[in-house]
Order: C-alpha cells, then structure tokens, then sequence
C-alpha cells in the first residue's frame, strides 16, 4: 500500500508519547491523525476510515479495549487493523484478551522504532484481512472485567512497594520517585473507574 492512500490514525493520552509517534511516523512518509482517546478517535473514524489504527489501552474517557470492541461490532470498521501499545496491560492475559476481541498486534512500550515500522508495513500491505470473530457482549465484559481486576491488584501492590520505599529516600531522588508515584495512582484511580464501569454494565446485561 502506498504510504499515501490512507491514514494512520494514532491514539494516545500521554502528549509526548503521541508527539514522538506522530513526528515520526510523518517522517517515515505517512499521513498521521492523532486522538487522546477512544471517544475522539471514534469521532474521526466516522468522518474518515483509517487504513490502520495505533493506539494506546489505559485512556481516559474510552480505552483501548472499548475502542476496539465497538470497532470490531460495525461492519463498517471490523476489518480495520489495530495495533495496540502499552506499558501497563503487558501480561500474557492481557494479550490473550487484546487477541481475542480482535486486536491485529501487540507492542509493548517503549516501542522499539526499527521494528515497530515492518510491522505497519506488514499490515498495510495486506490485501485479504481476517474478520475477527466477535465476542458476544457479556463475554467481552467479563474478560474485560478480569483484566481490570488483576491490574487493580497488581497497581495497589506496586503503590504500597513505591510509598514504602519513597519514605527512605531523599533530594532529588524523592522528587523523582513522587512523580513517579503520582502517575501509578492517577492510573490506579483509571482502573478503578473502569472496573466500576464494567461492573454496572455486566449487572445491566445479566438483568436484562
């Protein structure tokens, strides 16, 4: 595919994450738009359809998952490839579920640059693509609501570490670290959000 035809739509909350995949992928030759987050990049994909979508999972507003999800349940865009990258949902479970509900590849950040362009490439190229097989709503939600869970669980074990260790350190090295500690806590805070989220949801869907 010619670099060209098309655009790849890049989907990412942390500015200077986005400003490197934007400037470098306009770089490399190709048309970029960018969104903070899964609402957003829903909003431009109904104006315009990507040739391929690179996006973030933990966003606020709409993440990955449910960006993906409701791709994958419009005709319209089931076929869209979606490459996910991510430094928070890297477990084997995590990239079982982003497979399972139709993710097309997953990277884990920091993303390796010379290798990460193949990839689109790869993926651009391909003319015949898979139809994911779609997950029926409780399904997803559950899966959804797992993942949530265990990375609810493992945040609060690594704050309670990190606020432990904050209280032996000092200067600079604490200034540092409490950066550092505000991050996973905003993110914790995300994931409990979500998890509230997915839980109504699931309750509805039982009941109705």
């Amino acid at each position: 595919m010619n670099k060209q035809q098309g655009y790849l739509l890049v989907v990412e909350d942390v500015p200077d994450i986005l400003v490197l995949l934007n400037e470098t992928l306009k770089f490399k030759g190709y048309r970029v738009i960018t969104a903070h987050n899964g609402l957003e990049a829903l909003d431009i994909i109904q104006q315009e359809r990507p040739a391929l979508i690179i996006t973030d999972i933990l966003m606020p507003k709409m993440d990955g998952f449910s960006l993906v999800h409701r791709l994958r349940l419009n005709p319209e865009t089931r076929d869209i490839p979606v490459i996910f990258l991510s430094a928070t949902y890297v477990a084997p479970e995590d990239k079982a579920f982003a497979l399972t509900i139709g993710v097309t590849r997953f990277i884990e950040k920091p993303v390796d640059l010379e290798s990460f362009f193949p990839v689109i490439d790869e993926l651009l190229a391909q003319k015949e693509r898979t139809i994911p097989i779609l997950l029926d709503e409780i399904s997803f939600y559950e899966g959804y609501r797992k993942r949530l869970e265990t990375k609810l669980k493992h945040k609060n074990t690594q704050i309670a570490r990190d606020e432990n260790l904050l209280k032996t350190l000092s200067g600079s090295e604490r200034a540092s670290f409490e950066a550092s500690l505000r991050q996973s806590t905003a993110e914790r805070e995300e994931i409990q959000h979500l998890l509230e989220e997915i839980r109504e949801r699931l309750e509805n869907l039982k009941a109705g």
